[in-house]
């Protein structure tokens, strides 16, 4: 009896967007940095390229 009956609510307030803590963000920075040091030193240890930065004389 009661499904014709309009129920007027007060609007949910909109949750923030979480952010990232700041110590978290920088934790990240630093995490990549080091990945992108290892990738770049697996590449030339496992390629054996020295990349014109040793022993090449003109």
């Amino acid at each position: 009896m009661n499904d014709n009956v309009i129920k007027f609510r007060k609007k949910e307030t909109p949750k923030p967007p979480r952010q990232t803590p700041p110590w978290m963000r920088k934790a990240l920075i630093i995490a990549g940095a080091i990945a992108a040091f290892l990738a770049a030193f697996a590449y030339f240890y496992l390629t054996g390229d020295q990349s014109g930065m040793m022993g090449a004389t003109p």
